[in-house]
């Protein structure tokens, strides 16, 4: 167990005399001086009657949708109650997260099963045991194509700008050089991308569906950037793979994903789960740990940490990563939910999900003003112009009980999942008739 002891006063001062300060102040100083706090004003204890009460009128505050429209990284899916039985079970549900050395076979069998589910999910040879979301993913998988004599990684500027942030966080302190590339019609533009590949190049950064719900030619993509030798890394939609091609298919060499969509609910951002695969010859570039099986000494099936915690143990500043744990109980979690659902269900989610989609579009387009902003094949989001203000449109659709699609500029990005029935489009549709 980690513990916590606190140092003297005595030990504070030798600390401080040994690094040349003579308070803890010093400490601080490249912090500017309006942003340092003198004091921390916390208010006087209360009994639990009146934090329950307190906790409750903050909770009356939350608006609580009847029909959920919107998606851009977090997605509405209908979770089985088997997931949270399971899950929630004691043997599960713990506040310890595995990072050191582990011997628990049932967590050590747990993270297997889910690094399996990931490379038969995505095509590719290895998995690890989970980052701590998708955004993470996406810049940690940055950081294992780049090279020494390859700094420059292209960027489609299709990808959520979400992800584009926490990958500009990341490569602050590092030498990478990020390089966008332009589109056109929603998706990757190609002959972009032509132009700015050479030997520099380190990786091609795409997601696909993309943040506008666009397939991008992944394929292609990958074709031209290894002509250049550059690695491929594909950010997903971990549904979308069950019918759309895989990593594997479009000759990725790294898959990257959130994975949200598989049993976990939509909690104020999360906690959620970063879902990373990688080509066998990536395997050692991996963060994390990997989960591997063996046998024991008497000669059964047994469970072992194949590769753990490099960066924290042994490699420290030269590490490529700091990542030394998982997200085990999310892993866990998206993997009852794959093998409660099974292949034909996840596929079926998928094309429910793409189905009432393509519904939807095509019924907002019979309103005036509404009008598909690509032509190009999209899975189950969609960005179409909208005749007024988007936000004004999307505040009037709120106070009736529903969460429209996100405003990105002039327009909104709709998205559907298997849980939006016909009844609740066709009311979406009936009700921007009304407030329009």
């Amino acid at each position: 167990m980690s513990g916590y002891v606190v140092n003297t006063p005595s030990e504070q001062k030798e600390m401080l005399q040994t690094m040349g300060m003579e308070s803890l102040d010093d400490l601080y100083v490249s912090v500017p001086e309006e942003a340092r706090l003198k004091e921390l004003h916390i208010p006087e204890g209360k009994s639990e009657f009146e934090v329950s009460r307190d906790m409750q009128s903050k909770a009356d505050k939350n608006m609580v949708y009847k029909h959920i429209f919107r998606g851009a990284g977090a997605y509405n899916h209908y979770i089985h109650a088997i997931v949270k039985s399971i899950t929630s079970k004691e043997e599960f549900l713990t506040a310890y997260t595995p990072y050191q050395a582990e011997i628990s076979q049932g967590v050590l069998q747990s993270i297997f099963e889910y690094q399996t589910q990931m490379c038969e999910l995505t095509g590719l040879d290895v998995s690890n045991a989970s980052v701590y979301d998708g955004a993470v993913a996406a810049a940690e998988a940055i950081f294992m194509v780049q090279e020494r004599k390859r700094s420059d990684v292209l960027i489609a500027d299709t990808i959520n700008p979400q992800i584009r942030t926490v990958i500009e966080t990341y490569c602050e302190s590092r030498n990478v050089n990020l390089i966008t590339v332009k589109s056109n019609q929603l998706s990757m533009n190609l002959d972009d991308l032509k132009e700015k590949l050479n030997d520099t190049v380190a990786g091609v950064l795409v997601q696909s569906p993309n943040f506008y719900g666009i397939i991008e030619d992944v394929p292609a993509i990958s074709a031209l950037a290894h002509e250049h030798k550059a690695k491929v890394i594909m950010h997903t939609n971990p549904i979308a793979l069950a019918v759309l091609k895989n990593a594997r298919e479009c000759n990725a060499d790294i898959c990257v994903a959130e994975g949200q969509p598989l049993g976990l609910p939509l909690g104020y951002g999360g906690p959620y789960l970063g879902i990373m695969t990688a080509t066998k010859d990536m395997m050692r570039k991996l963060p994390g740990r990997i989960v591997g099986e063996t046998t024991d000494h008497n000669g059964n099936r047994a469970y072992v940490l194949t590769l753990q915690a490099r960066e924290q143990h042994i490699r420290r500043e030269k590490a490529s990563s700091n990542i030394c744990s998982n997200e085990a109980l999310c892993a866990m979690t998206a993997s009852v939910y794959c093998a409660a659902v099974g292949p034909k269900g996840l596929k079926q989610v998928a094309c429910n999900s793409a189905s009432n989609a393509h519904y939807l579009a095509s019924e907002l387009k019979k309103i005036e003003g509404f009008e598909l902003v690509s032509d190009k094949e999209f899975f189950n989001e969609f960005l179409m112009t909208c005749p007024v203000n988007p936000n004004t449109l999307i505040k009037k659709l709120s106070l009736r009980g529903i969460l429209g699609g996100l405003p990105v500029g002039d327009n909104i990005l709709w998205c559907c999942t298997e849980m939006n029935t016909k009844q609740e489009m066709d009311q979406l549709v009936n009700t921007i008739k009304e407030v329009l």
